[in-house]
């Protein structure tokens, strides 16, 4: 443990809130878990480490006060009666175990919500299409729905008192409704809860002096603002009526959190298209205008800029939703002087991407996140070997530095063998590709851990053959070779190989360096559609080539909009005047001429090009690993990560880890489920 660095320490202040005292400055702000009231237990243990790691304050994700707020199938928690109380409590409890705050983020979406699991009707400010592409409309809410809404505010904010949260907050962020009273793009009102700023905001206004009066000055009441909703002057903004909002309830909170709008992508913008701390220029006007302490977000991962924001008096507390999912022991670590052994978010997003999958979170960076409960894994806490046995991991990518680390974190000798100089694998093309630099840091967390760790030897410039790992001794094998991008344009859409001619003109994303020099004509095909065919597009552009980018998908990129980057990306390409040809899937090539095949009409199209090249997928670079597995005892070699089934990088994290973990412990197939109870 390395000594505690003073310059951090006004990191670690407590901070008043209303009643509550937060025992330092680290603010786990509201985020999704993705299991939601269906899995209370989980919640609470995922909430229960983030207290455990030393953020001062925790709050949950969007909670439901009433059934005409309904995101099913995504993983929202709700307050609507007494089971929920009970089922909260175990978050609550799990947060006040380590001494931290709780905090519960109470929600309604109004035209934002799908509701369609409960069937209530949707409501508005003023009669809207519901907000996803369905056949669906919000009425607008008359007096007494407005009168009702406040009564669910209001007992959803005692039901929270009672199920023992610090903090409970009222809502108006991200297009949800209190928002959309506040917002003159969705509030066309001319009663005295529309028009002027003080009707706009008259709304809110109550549900905080309510929500004050329900938690009956044992809990501290937030507001959660969006201060830009990213719409420019049809909307809030920064520089306009977010000021007058923010004037007149400037003293009615004991917590400001601040962030800004319009779709959930706009505040948890990847890494791609944001730097560290991007909000600020946003809400830094917020402090200014009030005595109340002030959280806000921005992917912040170094203390040096933490430092900043507090110093410049930009915050008070540094809120993090995405660092906290990465490394949960984020503020331990800079107390105990261990900042190099921060697990820095990379900005992503297959976080968000979990959520908006309906399904319970997970982390590039941090393997262990959503299985707390589930798994039972600790991120910090691994349990330690079982036997004496020796462990050779080949290949030094994603899957395999963290196989070899964790394995290492257990007690094992083992040795990482690398067949280039530079550790990496994937992440090292990936990670020089525009905008995804941040990604690099899978490799260097991973490599500066194990540096740290006499027991991994790693050996680089070492490609292993199959005579080579019989020589090598080790009692287990762990086969981490990847992938290899596929050639015969299988992919998502493409289902059988093509018979494409063996040309140069052919290439895959392991050829890149190919085209550096002469511009070019350059097709991109992409049945991949993840990050790495529109960023090559983007890369190729930018270099002088002349870049046609050619989907079966009807968008650019379209898995990302899983990760709220697919719109940022297709803008991005468009403004380059990269030729994008969508819905188009590849049918052969002869010479210089490209075949497409329109997915709807069946016409076809040629486009003359340069070079081609494939990004449709991976397969596994498994020769080694089925060599070995004639050659060596059963049971003493396995396959992780690409090499085992190419996926995603945090797939590959995450099989590196779960073989570490499960490696020579008693076997079970099974996930713990959290069951309705009786």
């Amino acid at each position: 443990m390395g000594m505690f660095n003073p310059r951090y320490a006004r990191l670690f202040e407590t901070v008043r809130i209303g009643p509550k005292t937060a025992p330092n400055r680290f603010y786990q702000t509201p985020h999704a878990s993705g299991m939601g009231w269906r899995a209370p237990k989980a919640s609470a243990a995922l909430r229960g480490i983030k207290a455990e790691g030393g953020w001062g304050v925790v709050a949950t994700e969007y909670c439901s006060i009433h059934p005409s707020s309904d995101d099913f199938p995504f993983g929202y928690l709700s307050l609507w009666d007494e089971d929920d109380v009970r089922a909260l409590a175990k978050t609550a409890e799990a947060i006040h175990a380590h001494g931290s705050l709780a905090a519960v983020e109470l929600w309604h979406g109004g035209f934002h919500a799908n509701n369609r699991l409960t069937r209530e009707p949707l409501l508005s400010p003023s009669g809207q299409r519901a907000k996803f592409i369905q056949p669906m409309g919000a009425r607008a809410m008359d007096k007494a729905d407005i009168a009702e809404f406040r009564r669910w505010q209001k007992d959803a904010a005692a039901r929270a008192r009672k199920a023992g949260f610090d903090i409970v907050y009222v809502y108006a962020g991200h297009d949800y409704l209190p928002l959309q009273f506040l917002s003159p793009r969705t509030n066309r009102r001319s009663d005295e809860y529309g028009g002027s700023i003080e009707n706009r905001t008259r709304l809110l206004r109550e549900m905080i002096e309510e929500t004050r009066a329900a938690v009956k000055d044992d809990c501290a009441v937030a507001l959660r603002l969006a201060v830009d909703e990213l719409h420019g002057p049809k909307g809030i903004t920064h520089d306009g009526e977010a000021r007058d909002i923010v004037g007149v309830l400037a003293e009615l909170p004991d917590l400001w959190d601040v962030n800004v709008a319009g779709a959930l992508g706009n505040d948890s913008k990847s890494a791609r298209f944001s730097e560290e701390g991007f909000q600020e220029d946003y809400v830094s006007f917020v402090k200014k205008m009030t005595t109340k302490p002030v959280v806000g977000v921005g992917r912040f991962t170094s203390p040096d800029m933490m430092m900043s924001q507090l110093r410049r008096g930009i915050l008070d507390f540094i809120g993090a939703a995405r660092p906290s999912i990465a490394d949960p022991f984020l503020p331990q670590k800079i107390r105990e002087g261990r900042e190099d052994e921060i697990r820095e978010c990379i900005g992503c997003n297959i976080c968000r991407a979990a959520n908006n999958e309906s399904i319970p979170i997970r982390c590039t960076q941090n393997p262990t996140m959503g299985e707390e409960w589930r798994r039972g894994w600790h991120p910090e806490k691994i349990a330690p070997k079982r036997s004496e046995k020796s462990i050779l991991v080949i290949g030094g990518g994603p899957a395999g530095l963290e196989c070899a680390l964790a394995l290492g974190r257990r007690g094992h000798q083992v040795a990482l063998a690398e067949a280039r100089r530079e550790l990496g694998g994937r992440v090292l093309a990936e990670a020089r590709l525009p905008g995804l630099a941040s990604w690099i840091r899978v490799r260097d967390h991973r490599e500066h851990m194990i540096g740290k760790l006499s027991n991994i030897a790693v050996y680089r410039e070492s490609r292993m053959t199959a005579e080579d790992v019989e020589g090598f001794g080790a009692d287990h094998v762990v086969v981490a070779t990847g992938g290899i991008w596929r050639r015969d344009a299988i992919g998502a859409f493409g289902e059988e190989p093509l018979s494409l001619p063996e040309s140069d003109k052919i290439l895959t994303p392991h050829d890149i360096e190919r085209l550096a020099g002469t511009a070019q004509s350059i097709v991109i095909y992409d049945d991949d559609h993840y990050a790495v065919g529109s960023a090559l597009a983007e890369m190729l552009k930018r270099q002088g080539h002349k870049v046609t980018y050619v989907t079966p998908a009807p968008v650019v990129s379209s898995w990302t909009q899983m990760t709220d980057e697919q719109g940022f990306i297709q803008s991005r390409l468009m403004a380059l005047d990269v030729e994008l040809v969508l819905s188009h899937q590849l049918k052969g090539m002869a010479g210089d001429q490209a075949r497409f095949v329109c997915v709807y009409s069946g016409r076809e199209r040629d486009l003359t090009c340069d070079t081609l090249l494939l990004v449709t997928g991976r397969v596994p670079d498994d020769s080694l690993y089925r060599d070995l597995v004639h050659r060596l005892p059963q049971g003493t070699v396995s396959a992780i990560g690409d090499c085992h089934a190419p996926s995603h990088i945090a797939d590959a994290v995450f099989a590196g880890h779960r073989f570490a973990r499960e490696f020579d412990e008693p076997r079970s197939e099974l996930l713990r489920r959290e069951r309705p109870e009786p």
